[in-house]
């Protein structure tokens, strides 16, 4: 049964797999001298491309802008490069190299935006802020009543049909306008958890209030 080729140190060799550039990164950044710090200079200007685009699609969110978001593109884009050359190693060819390393940077990025979001004093969650939600949600001022009537229902739900995890990532995305990404860097969770955390709240919350007469929650949808 034929094996796997290895190196001289014993992993793997890949370069057979890859595509000519993803193997001249990989040689590159795998080296030493001047040609690996110019590869290293190359890619870091890619992935401080790519932070800038991250964060300034994320901007709003952060309500910064100017140099305070451009220092956090740059502290994602050598973040990333650390990342990925103490990585090299586990690059295995599965997609092209840019792309492997682009991975990197986009989740430095989630992840500085996450702590940003959370260095200002939160201010807690009170009564009103359930009053302000057909407001929030541009619901129509017409049927202020009802929807006053669906928030108390919706509220009432909350407190008592959900899980403690799950009440507390509904009222911060929902209520509390909490980005996706701070929520996940505070909770040192993932995106695939709090999507399936807010599926079952939601799912939870439709079932409460059809039994009460709503037939449907719009706001668990947001």
């Amino acid at each position: 049964m034929p094996t796997d080729p290895t190196t001289l140190d014993g992993c793997p060799d890949t370069s057979s797999r890859l595509d000519p550039e993803s193997a001249e990164w990989v040689r590159t950044i795998g080296g030493s001298g001047a040609e690996r710090a110019a590869a290293l200079a190359r890619l870091h200007a890619l992935l401080l491309r790519v932070a800038r685009g991250e964060v300034r699609r994320r901007s709003g969110l952060l309500r910064i802008d100017g140099p305070e978001l451009d220092d956090l593109a740059y502290q994602a884009a050598a973040d990333a490069l650390l990342a990925i050359t103490s990585k090299i190693g586990q690059f295995r060819g599965e997609s092209r190299f840019s792309t492997w390393a682009y991975k990197f940077v986009i989740f430095e990025v989630s992840s500085k935006v996450g702590r940003h979001f959370w260095r200002g004093p939160q201010v807690p969650l009170e009564a009103e802020e359930w009053e302000r939600l057909p407001d929030r949600f541009g619901l129509e001022p017409a049927r202020e009543f009802e929807w006053r009537e669906l928030v108390t229902a919706l509220r009432r739900a909350v407190e008592t049909e959900l899980t403690e995890r799950q009440r507390q990532v509904f009222v911060e995305i929902v209520l509390n306008g909490v980005p996706l990404d701070a929520l996940v860097a505070r909770l040192g969770s993932s995106r695939n958890a709090i999507y399936k955390i807010m599926f079952d709240a939601r799912r939870k919350l439709r079932t409460a209030l059809a039994a009460h007469g709503y037939p449907h929650d719009n706001t668990s949808e947001q």
